[in-house]
């Protein structure tokens, strides 16, 4: 009987790990997540941790989040190579920590500040992999898994994006201690959770709806070039042997009339959406690619254009140079309605591992116009939420995606208009482009997947509003990485102190190695045993 006993409780901890597995591979950042399974798999997952031996089940947890890592490369078709796959080990661990840690303090520390391990551990390593990896919030924000959820996105305009994470984090703590001792004390426990809760939904509700934005608005419209000219230009830089150097040194006659074409068509476009009403017209990421000998050339064509519209005009350039050692420039330009260029701006975080540029100083260029404080980055710039951090009124975002990855991209985007306070609009040569206001309301989409060329046109409010995420930036991530240092203080001189006292506390079953949660019938303790020596494989 106990045997049989031993391999149900084991079955079933594995069962725990299997589906919630299962259920992170759909909460990545990627074009198939399921929202509500970002809700579903850390209780599933911690389920399975708190049941077994701390670094066994840790063992099984980085596998499980190394296996999501390489899911998000496969299903955004990121290709495959030595960088992504040790980002992708480098992610997995730092998304591991928050499991080990709440595995090893949860059972020496009083229920209400157990609870509270896990999700400032998850909040804290979010920030840690915005803050030291060079992939932002590309990878590994539970956030962007919750894109449609406005009254929920508002939170961040006050947290950042690491408060989702740390409210979904909390119901997996707060689920699993109702587990563990379901008693009137851990009911408590969730009715302060659903508070909360309650409190972030009704006022995020209250800010889209008590709080519209009654700003002016100014007709903004992106342009991309057609698929044909696109197609043209590829062919003539493919003809070139080699990279970016010899595209560069490349007689102009084999690769200029390809660029210029392209090029053409964007000013055309921008010539039609001038005449339609646009007062501001943007184009996608290296939108135009030149050599560098012919840059000055292109910067004029747009300036004149620029000029003779009476319009903002950013466009995106594609340098090819034969200066090393990245041999060329992503950058964008604003053109004012004068002529003249506002700002050059380098894109400060190129794509590891698949864009060799020279990074840029990392400066986001803000200008004063009759149409309010514009700024600008580039694409993957905005998955770094510290750099977005800009008091503007409209950011714009050229940017240049893939099929399998330019909607979730442009959703990831939106974010950093609801933690900022401005509208956004990013212009997407091969994705989906879209403006947000700076509640993370749609003002506009199109995808260049079924828009032929593609044209983005919004109506963007012209004024902005100062969130607190921009006054005290990260401060509540540093709080919750303060928090998992002084609970983990505690939780390793506690026991220490009451076996020294002999005070009544020692008998708690966490200077005994128990989980820390009051004291639980002997039924209760045999089972918690019986699934440690079984997800241990006995002694």
């Amino acid at each position: 009987m106990g045997d049989e006993r031993r391999t149900t409780t084991a079955s079933l901890r594995y069962a725990f790990l299997a589906f919630g597995a299962a259920a992170m591979l759909f909460a990545v950042g990627g074009r198939w997540d399921l929202p509500l399974a970002a809700w579903i798999f850390p209780v599933l997952l911690l389920r399975f941790t708190r049941t077994g031996r701390a670094w066994s089940g840790t063992l099984w947890i980085l596998l499980a989040n190394i296996a999501a890592a390489v899911f998000w490369v496969y299903e955004s078709a990121l290709g495959f190579n030595a960088v992504i796959l040790a980002g992708a080990a480098g992610l997995g661990l730092v998304q591991t920590l928050p499991f080990l840690l709440d595995r090893l303090l949860v059972g020496r520390l009083h229920p209400w500040p157990a609870t509270l391990v896990f999700p400032a551990a998850v909040a804290g390593a979010e920030f840690l992999i915005t803050l030291l990896s060079p992939f932002g919030t590309a990878y590994g924000s539970l956030t962007v898994t919750q894109y449609g959820d406005l009254p929920l996105l508002q939170v961040t305009s006050i947290t950042g994006s690491y408060g989702i994470g740390f409210l979904i984090a909390w119901l997996a703590s707060t689920v699993n201690r109702f587990w563990e001792r379901p008693s009137r004390r851990s009911a408590r426990g969730g009715l302060v959770y659903g508070a909360v809760m309650a409190a972030v939904l009704l006022g995020g509700g209250a800010r889209l709806a008590l709080l519209p934005d009654e700003s002016a608005t100014v007709r903004i419209a992106g342009v991309s070039p057609g698929r044909d000219v696109l197609a043209a230009q590829q062919a003539a830089i493919g003809r070139v042997d080699g990279g970016r150097r010899e595209v560069a040194a490349a007689p102009a006659s084999q690769v200029e009339p390809a660029m210029r074409a392209v090029e053409d068509q964007l000013l055309a476009l921008t010539r039609r959406e001038a005449d339609a009403g646009a007062e501001i017209v943007i184009w996608p990421e290296e939108g135009v690619k030149t050599q560098e000998t012919s840059e000055s050339a292109a910067i004029a064509a747009a300036r004149k254009q620029a000029r003779e519209s009476r319009i903002y005009l950013e466009i995106g350039l594609g340098v090819y140079s034969t200066t090393g050692p990245a041999y060329g420039r992503d950058e964008a330009l604003l053109i004012g309605p004068d002529g003249k260029v506002q700002w050059t701006y380098q894109k400060a975080h190129p794509i590891p591992g698949s864009e060799p540029f020279t990074p840029g100083d990392g400066r986001v260029p803000v200008v004063a116009t009759p149409y309010g404080r514009i700024a600008n980055v580039i694409c993957y710039d905005a998955d770094f939420p510290d750099l977005m951090r800009v008091r503007a009124d409209i950011m714009l975002v050229p940017s240049h995606d893939w099929r399998e990855y330019g909607g979730p991209h442009t959703e990831k985007a939106a974010l950093r208009a609801v933690e900022g306070g401005y509208a956004l609009v990013r212009q997407d040569a091969e994705g989906v482009s879209a403006a947000f206001d700076d509640r993370g309301h749609v003002l506009a989409t199109t995808d260049s997947l079924t828009t032929d060329p593609q044209t983005t046109v919004a109506y963007v409010p012209t004024r902005g509003a100062t969130t607190v995420y921009d006054l005290v930036g990260d401060t509540f991530a540093w709080l919750c990485l303060a928090a998992v240092g002084a609970l983990a203080v505690i939780g390793l001189v506690r026991p220490r102190r009451e076996r020294a006292g002999g005070s009544p506390s020692a008998r708690h079953p966490a200077a005994r190695g128990g989980d820390g949660h009051g004291q639980a019938d002997g039924a209760q303790r045999r089972e918690v045993q019986t699934a440690d020596r079984a997800g241990s494989g006995g002694r």
